[in-house]
């Protein structure tokens, strides 16, 4: 029996794009995960499909919010991590010298693609506080979310299987519609498996719809309800 695709319904006044992660560290070339996670955001057009989102979202009035990672010095005392909290400190993936400080911080891992700064640096992006694992448990984005009356989500950024995947739970546990952007993400190649892979098996078991990205921008420009193509 095949799953049913209920879709959603997009509209300015409640529906929100959330981009996860789109930082130097996923997303550049010069970034500490491109190594694991470069075949995959070449793949899949990861780059410039954000980029995409981000456009359509700015001329159609949708609101547009990033959920960063960043870690601080007083987050490397942690006492216990999984596989890859390990493997991110290890590697400095998201450094920064302190939450008030941003000495170096200019083209740093941490700091955002720069072909997105003119849409994340403004006043009308919502930018919340930092995940610390993966899931927005630990952040803002459900309290600033629903402050603005937004039940309904178009979910993309970084990583398929880690930080997309954990906002998607979340926000469907907290009772947010969410369809997302299956080539708006991309995920690591480890010898242990492909997460993007694994992703977008759980997408389509959990979301309300998975789209691609000329999926959404015709969902955001026609504000219907898109069929997801197979």
């Amino acid at each position: 029996m095949a799953l049913p695709n209920p879709g959603m319904q997009i509209e300015r006044t409640n529906t929100a794009l959330v981009v996860t992660d789109p930082q130097n560290d996923f997303l550049s070339p010069q970034g500490v995960t491109w190594g694991v996670v470069g075949e995959s955001v070449e793949e899949n057009n990861t780059v410039a499909n954000i980029e995409t989102l981000f456009k359509a979202a700015r001329e159609n009035g949708i609101p547009l919010f990033i959920s960063p990672h960043y870690y601080y010095p007083t987050d490397h005392e942690w006492k216990f991590e999984g596989a890859l909290e390990k493997l991110m400190h290890s590697i400095k993936m998201f450094d920064r010298k302190g939450p008030l400080n941003l000495d170096n911080f200019k083209g740093s891992g941490p700091d955002w693609l720069e072909r997105y700064k003119p849409y994340i640096e403004n006043e009308n992006t919502v930018v919340v506080s930092p995940h610390k694992v993966y899931g927005p448990e630990t952040n803002d984005l459900v309290l600033q979310l629903r402050k603005r009356g937004i039940d309904k989500v178009v979910l993309a950024g970084m990583s398929a299987n880690l930080c997309v995947e954990s906002h998607m739970r979340e926000l469907l546990e907290q009772g947010f519609e969410v369809a997302v952007v299956k080539d708006a993400t991309a995920a690591a190649i480890v010898p242990e498996g492909n997460g993007y892979d694994a992703a977008l098996t759980n997408f389509r078991f959990l979301a309300n719809t998975v789209w691609s990205t000329e999926e959404a921008v015709a969902a955001f420009s026609q504000q219907e309800t898109v069929t997801a193509i197979s």
